[in-house]
């Protein structure tokens, strides 16, 4: 009885490491699972973040080009030549040695 007590239990040993096997070997694949699937996702990210990038890297060129445009701009807003173009321009005023033409209306 003692013999058959002991084969009982070996074989219930056995059972028992095969299931603990099996079931570390089902965490082990599921862990594997999950982690494919995050990295597919990340990848996904990056790329969309990467795309992000290139677009305001691009917003950011348009704007320091923006910026040089408005500072040559602000630069000649403060030449003589600019006061005298837009004094003729919107005032109608002239140089004392300048003659105005202007064209007669026709009716």
């Amino acid at each position: 009885m003692n013999e058959m007590g002991k084969s009982r239990r070996k074989r219930k040993d056995r059972w028992g490491n095969r299931m603990a096997l099996i079931g570390i070997t089902f965490v082990v694949f599921s862990l594997a699972v999950i982690v494919t699937i995050e990295g597919a996702s990340l990848k996904e990210k990056e790329l969309e973040y990467q795309y992000r990038l290139q677009n305001l890297q691009a917003q950011v060129d348009k704007e320091q080009s923006r910026a040089k445009e408005l500072e040559e701009y602000r630069v000649y807003v403060q030449t003589k030549q600019y006061v005298e173009e837009v004094a003729k321009q919107k005032l109608g005023l002239v140089k004392p040695d300048e003659i105005l033409l202007k064209p007669s209306q026709k009716k």
